[in-house]
């Protein structure tokens, strides 16, 4: 007896949405469970935290939020639009729940360009995208009211665009330039980073067409909120202060008597002198910018005169001349913060005060009040929030910024103590980055170079023209281990040549091979 199956049917349905699904999700099923764990952590967060934690410099971009008529002096506006447009919902704890999305999509993005472009196996992919989902850092970052997360996001976005794409257009050069602008307009930092993908692309030989499309809508924004900083502080710049954070880098070492500065004739900048030597020094150059203390000279001009035009161009000048006349000093002290930075330990610094708003705190948090554009921190965050508590303490009204709910507080203050990214772990993948780029210098570091490099100059540039601070470091961590896991993709030994073409002979057909695209695994 024979038995004659079913004709398979030709028409049959392609598989449902819900099908789908679960094949992709299958397909990816360690990232997703590994993804669904580190949210859930996030989730633990907004429970012991609400609604957000809040930094010194939160209270900045609330104040341009609630008071967008004026660009803030001390630092670009890009947070504080973001701000701006999610204020009709009057609610930090959605903001808070917004940049937890934002850190976990730097770990898609990790994810699917290893995968994705560079072939890596999943479980490799998963491990390269570790740090940034389970960090306890990286997670109270998250949930500060602070630009930090969003900076994040963008450059992790404009290098995994550049690097998933062999050619590219003109339009999505475009796309990366605007990327590249608001980068640069919520951290100043992120103007350099333009100028890495410019000649990244300038060695990948890309058209000209599209590096000028994308430095000109680069440009454009960034001009254009130039103009209007212009407009309301007389300067064509983007901020007040570079200049000022530079005095503040140089005010460890900066000698008048070996600066030369004659103080009958440049009266100005000698008003900048430090009276205590060196050696007698805050380890900290921040005590010698922000707070007018003994020996402290930057408010000599008196209060509210610190972020002005004329303030930054004198303080910029004087920081200039303490580097030229001191190189030695800079240099070392450049290099001290640089590697302060692969401790195993994490040493209290710039101060204790500094250093423990990035912990979990035990405490309730209470805003300050201090003076704003148009009135007073807490107010701002009250105008913004008006759902944050106010207490009566000492007698006197007080908003609560952060309120504590146990166990969820208590779980995170414990898990921060035993789950972070050692320094150390970060110059160890910064190695085995730059082992990739030395083995890869017939093509001037191929695919490894960009990475690599922006997660080193994020390092080093708060060190050459700031101060050493931990928040510095995570946005280089995804950058870092970007550039590792494509070195160790094919080990540290250089890229094969290709093999040499065989010709078909006329019984066999041969097939040439289609260019690599988007989703083709790169040679790196």
């Amino acid at each position: 007896m024979v038995t004659v199956t079913d004709r398979p049917r030709l028409d049959a349905p392609p598989p449902g949405r819900g099908a789908r699904l679960r094949a992709f999700l299958h397909r990816h099923r360690l990232f997703a469970a590994v993804l669904a764990l580190a949210f859930l952590l996030r989730v633990v967060t907004m429970l012991g935290y609400g609604p957000a934690l809040w930094f010194n410099d939160s209270y900045e971009y609330v104040s341009g939020a609630v008071n967008p008529s004026r660009p803030s002096a001390l630092r670009p506006n890009g947070y504080s639009f973001l701000l701006l447009l999610l204020r009709p919902l009057h609610s930090f704890a959605l903001v808070a729940f917004l940049q937890h999305l934002m850190g976990l999509g730097v770990a898609v993005l990790i994810y699917t360009l290893l995968r994705g472009r560079f072939g890596l196996p999943a479980w490799g992919a998963t491990l390269a995208a570790v740090p940034v989902l389970f960090d306890a850092y990286q997670i109270q970052l998250e949930h500060l009211i602070m630009s930090d997360v969003m900076f994040m996001l963008l450059v992790v976005g404009v290098i995994t665009l550049v690097l998933w794409h062999r050619r590219m257009s003109w339009r999505l050069g475009a796309v990366i330039g605007l990327m590249l602008a608001l980068t640069a307009l919520t951290r100043s930092i992120g103007l350099p980073i333009l100028a890495l993908v410019v000649v990244y692309l300038l060695v990948k030989r890309t058209a000209w067409r599209t590096i000028a499309a994308m430095i000109t809508a680069c440009a454009l924004p960034v001009v254009g909120y130039m103009a209007w900083f212009a407009s309301a502080h007389g300067n064509f710049a983007m901020t007040n202060s570079d200049g000022a954070i530079l005095y503040m880098r140089t005010s460890l070492f900066a000698d008048c008597t070996k600066m030369g500065i004659d103080p009958r004739e440049e009266l100005d900048l000698a008003l900048l002198c430090i009276s205590a030597p060196p050696s007698e020094r805050h380890f900290s150059g921040q005590k010698y910018l922000w707070w007018a203390q003994n020996g402290q000279r930057f408010h000599a001009f008196g209060v509210g005169s610190t972020f002005t035009p004329e303030m930054n161009k004198t303080a910029g000048a004087f920081a200039q001349r303490a580097i030229l006349s001191q190189p030695l000093d800079y240099l070392g002290i450049v290099a001290g913060d640089f590697f302060r930075a692969f401790h195993w330990g994490r040493p209290r610094f710039p101060d204790a005060v500094t250093y423990l708003q990035y912990e979990f705190p035990p405490t309730i948090k209470v805003l300050p009040v201090w003076s704003s554009y148009r009135g007073s921190t807490d107010t701002d965050a009250r105008a913004y929030d008006p759902g944050l508590r106010v207490a009566a303490i000492q007698d006197k009204p007080r908003v609560i910024g952060t309120e504590l709910n146990d166990p969820w507080a208590t779980f995170m203050q414990g898990y921060q103590r035993v789950v972070r990214l050692p320094g150390i772990v970060i110059g160890a993948l910064l190695l085995v980055g730059l082992a990739g780029v030395v083995v890869r210098w017939r093509t001037l570091g191929g695919a490894v170079l960009l990475p690599w490099l922006a997660a080193f100059g994020l390092i080093l540039a708060p060190a050459a023209t700031a101060e050493f601070d931990y928040r510095y470091l995570l946005p280089a961590v995804p950058l870092a281990c970007m550039a590792a896991a494509i070195t160790l993709r094919r080990g540290f030994s250089r890229p094969a040549a290709p093999a040499a073409p065989v010709t078909a002979s006329p019984a066999t057909a041969a097939v040439t091979p289609e260019p690599a695209g988007p989703g083709t695994p790169d040679p790196a």
